[in-house]
C-alpha cells in the first residue's frame, strides 16, 4: 500500500516515516501518467498506488501550471481567486476518497470533510455576491501592484507566487488531513475531541459569516448613500462618510474575517496534532505560510485604505488588525467643533490694523 506501516501514532506525523519514503513517486508520476495516455496503464490503478500526499502535490502544481496559463493569456492574474474557496476542500475529499478505495477507516476524515465543505459554501457564496465570478473581474490591488513594479518583475511575480505559490499553498493548508487519515488507521473511531474540533471550527465559519454579512450590508448602505444622497434606515451620514465600517465584529478587530480564516487552517493542523499525539510536525508548513501571506496582503490592503479614508489611521491605532486590542468597541474621535470668534476679538483686530495703518 502507498502509505506507511504505522505502529504508533506519533509516527503518522514523523516526515521520516510518513512522507520521506514517497517522495520518489513524485519523480516516476510523469512517466506513470504518459502510460495511462498510451493506453498501458489505468489512471485509477496509478491513483491508488500512489500515495494520497504525493498526488495531491502533483495535482497542485498541474492546477499552478494552469493557473499560470489562463492569467498570462487574459492578462488576468485572479484566477486562483476563483478557485480559493474550493480547492482545499477538494484536497480534503481527495484523501476521503483515497481512503475509500483502499477500505481504509473514514469517519474521522468525514468530519474533517463535513466543516470544509461548509467553508467552501459560505466562501463562495460572498466571493460570488460581490462578483468574483464575472467576466474580467480582477482583484484591485493587483492593479495597483503593477502600476509600482516593472512589467517583467510582476510577470516573474505571477509565474512564482501567485500562480504555483499559492496554489501549492491551497494544497498544503488541507494537507494535515492525511496525518489524520493515517491516525485513522489506528483509531479509526471519531472521538470526542473531533467533535469538538468540529463544533470550533463551524464556530470559526460562523464568525466569517457574521463579519462578512456585516461588511456586505454596510458597503451595500455606503453605495445606496452615494447614489442617491439618502441615509439608509439603520445608519447614520457619519458612519457612512466614514467609508469603512467600524461597527459590530469590525469594532474589535480591523479584520475578523482574516482572523478567523487563518484560525480555521491552523486548527485544522492542531486538530492533526491532536490525532498523532505530537506538539508539531511537518503538516504546520501550510498553515504558517498561510499566515504569513495574510500578513502581507492585509498590509497591502491597508496601505491602499489608509490612503483613502483620513480616520482609518486613528482605527489603525485603537482597534488590532486580528486580535481585539481591548474589550471595548471603537469610538470614533469627536468632531472638531467650528473656532468662535467673538465681537470683541474683532473690534479689537480691526483696531490694531489700523492702528498699524496710521504708523505707516
Amino acid at each position: 500500500m502507498a502509505i506507511p506501516l504505522v505502529h504508533a501514532l506519533e509516527d503518522c506525523a514523523d516526515y521520516s516515516k510518513a512522507v520521506g519514503p514517497f517522495i520518489p513517486q513524485l519523480y516516476d508520476l510523469p512517466a506513470k501518467l504518459l502510460d495511462v495516455f498510451a493506453g498501458r496503464e489505468s489512471l485509477l490503478n496509478v491513483y491508488t498506488e500512489t500515495n494520497p500526499l504525493i498526488s495531491g502535490f502533483a495535482i497542485s502544481v498541474f492546477l499552478g501550471a494552469v493557473f499560470l496559463v489562463v492569467a498570462e493569456i487574459n492578462r488576468n492574474y485572479s484566477q486562483i481567486d476563483r478557485c480559493w474557496s474550493l480547492l482545499p476542500t477538494l484536497y480534503v475529499a481527495h484523501f476521503d476518497a483515497w481512503a475509500r478505495l483502499h477500505g481504509l477507516p473514514t469517519q474521522r476524515i468525514d468530519v474533517a470533510l463535513l466543516f470544509s465543505a461548509v467553508w467552501s459554501t459560505r466562501l463562495t457564496y460572498n466571493y460570488w455576491r460581490k462578483g468574483g465570478y464575472g467576466i474580467g473581474h480582477e482583484d484591485y490591488r493587483w492593479e495597483i501592484v503593477r502600476q509600482h513594479v516593472p512589467k517583467a518583475v510582476f510577470h516573474v511575480f505571477n509565474w512564482t507566487f501567485i500562480s504555483f505559490i499559492q496554489s501549492i499553498l491551497l494544497f498544503m493548508i488541507a494537507a494535515p488531513v492525511y496525518t489524520i487519515l493515517l491516525a485513522s488507521t489506528i483509531e479509526p473511531d471519531v472521538t470526542s475531541a473531533d467533535l469538538a474540533y468540529l463544533a470550533i471550527e463551524l464556530g470559526l465559519v460562523l464568525t466569517e459569516y457574521i463579519a462578512d454579512e456585516q461588511q456586505w450590508v454596510y458597503q451595500s448602505a455606503k453605495q445606496l448613500y452615494k447614489g442617491s444622497a439618502k441615509v439608509p434606515r439603520g445608519f447614520k451620514q457619519a458612519d457612512l462618510d466614514r467609508g469603512f465600517i467600524t461597527s459590530g465584529l469590525w469594532g474589535f478587530s480591523r479584520h475578523p474575517n482574516f482572523a478567523a480564516e487563518q484560525s480555521i487552517w491552523f486548527l485544522l493542523y492542531q486538530w492533526s496534532c491532536y490525532a498523532s499525539k505530537t506538539l508539531y510536525s511537518w503538516a504546520g508548513i501550510g498553515p504558517s505560510f498561510l499566515i504569513l501571506l495574510f500578513q502581507g496582503s492585509t498590509w497591502l490592503t491597508e496601505l491602499i485604505t489608509a490612503g483613502k479614508y483620513p480616520e482609518y489611521p486613528e482605527y489603525q491605532r485603537n482597534v488590532g488588525m486580528f486580535a481585539p486590542s481591548g474589550f471595548l468597541t471603537y469610538k470614533p474621535p469627536a468632531p472638531k467643533a467650528p473656532k468662535v470668534i467673538r465681537t470683541s476679538e474683532l473690534a479689537k483686530k480691526q483696531q490694531q490694523e489700523q492702528k498699524q495703518q496710521k504708523q505707516k
